[in-house]
């Protein structure tokens, strides 16, 4: 029997049985079906934590004075400051994009009949695209109005809701800061909402820093904003930034120098760890649904004894018995994991049909899921083809 006779043979036998062989095949649907569908989850669960992180800012290095138990002046002195500042843009020149610093103190604002308290930050020209702001109305600040000490705002799209009605009416609006009367020139909101855990809250009036500066006893930046150009150097720079720090102010001040590195690693670990979770899951319900053909094929050997014994009487060697039922199990094992791997496939093609959401699909899973199909069959299909091999043709010929 060459092996073009073995496949019909084993599709009518599959075909005899269509209902047992489909229940058969359902546990490899589920299990091939949930190994494409687990990549895809950890893969877009991934991509959208890290997108989410770079959406912060890119490359970016922040740092800050860790207050210590020195006295009122010393730690004065130890903050970060605005020549800081310019002497990490002059020293890192050709390997950042920008540097910027934050100032902030808090004003009272009547707010929908109430007086409410509102941060107040200062910063410069650099501050928008350092920290990958989204502008909603207006403009943002400009080297003009650092310079020439404007007395300009911008405002969150919250703040600029509840005090006016929406972003675009708050341009060109009037508002007191400090006594001072400001002129309202743009709108903004973060592309990542860091919900107040940044210097940015939700109502927030954004001035310039050489402005605030007039309001504030104590120059102290908190924190320093450094784009750095290429990913590749985000260590060095996070390194030589604490360096220029130290330098500047007295021996043992303490300044914490950090970037998303850290985090964008962590964020990965976790995928990753999420991933082999899940995969481990998806494993169990393969080995599963490979147990469930192994217990068939075996209920299959015995029932068709009697056929077995009567091939290997007409001349059917062990050999090709063996191959006749190991042919039925990776056929069962195999069309069961392409049809999971279609019902694997369909959920994110939908997605992709109704949404503007981006679900990628990793053709690695696809391979495996149906390499995983090929050797379950075999594996699990292997003791009842060897079984079936192995009956003696006489006893095989008397089974009733």
């Amino acid at each position: 029997m060459h092996l073009g006779e073995a496949l019909r043979f084993s599709f009518h036998a599959l075909r005899a049985n269509k209902l047992r062989t489909f229940l058969t095949a359902l546990g490899m649907v589920i299990g091939n079906a949930s190994v494409i569908l687990v990549v895809t989850i950890s893969l877009t669960s991934r991509d959208y934590i890290l997108e989410q992180i770079r959406g912060i800012g890119s490359n970016i290095v922040y740092a800050y004075y860790e207050t210590g138990g020195k006295s009122a002046a010393e730690v004065e002195a130890d903050f970060v400051k605005l020549s800081d500042v310019e002497a990490v843009r002059q020293q890192l020149d050709s390997r950042i994009v920008a540097a910027t610093g934050v100032m902030t103190n808090y004003d009272r604002m009547l707010i929908e009949g109430r007086e409410e308290d509102v941060k107040v930050i200062g910063t410069d020209e650099h501050y928008a695209a350092v920290r990958n702001l989204v502008l909603l109305s207006g403009r943002f600040l400009d080297w003009s109005d650092v310079s020439l000490r404007e007395k300009v705002a911008m405002l969150t799209e919250r703040l600029a809701r509840r005090l006016y009605g929406s972003p675009q009416s708050a341009v060109g609006q009037v508002l007191k800061v400090h006594g001072l009367q400001f002129t309202v020139i743009g709108t903004f909101k973060e592309r990542v909402e860091s919900f107040g855990l940044s210097e940015l809250s939700r109502e927030t009036v954004v001035i310039p820093i050489t402005v605030i500066r007039y309001f504030t006893p104590v120059e102290r930046i908190d924190p320093m904003y450094v784009q750095v150009g290429r990913p590749e150097d985000v260590e060095a720079v996070t390194a030589n930034v604490g360096e220029i720090l130290r330098s500047r102010h007295r021996p043992g001040a303490r300044y914490l120098v950090e970037n998303l590195t850290a985090i964008l690693d962590a964020a990965k670990s976790i995928a990753l760890v999420l991933t082999l979770v899940l995969i481990l899951i998806s494993a169990i319900a393969l080995v599963i649904s490979g147990i469930g053909i192994m217990n068939i094929m075996l209920v299959t050997v015995t029932e068709r004894t009697r056929e077995i014994g009567v091939r290997m009487a007409v001349g059917a060697s062990r050999r090709e018995v063996l191959r006749q039922f190991l042919i039925e199990a990776v056929m069962i094992s195999l069309g069961g994991g392409l049809l999971g791997i279609l019902v694997g496939l369909a959920l994110p093609f939908s997605v992709r049909l109704f949404s503007d959401v981006k679900i990628p699909i990793s053709i690695t899973s696809i391979v495996v899921a149906f390499v995983v199909s090929c050797v379950v069959g075999l594996v699990f299909g292997l003791l009842p083809a060897n079984r079936a091999a192995r009956l003696n043709p006489t006893e095989a010929l008397r089974y009733e």
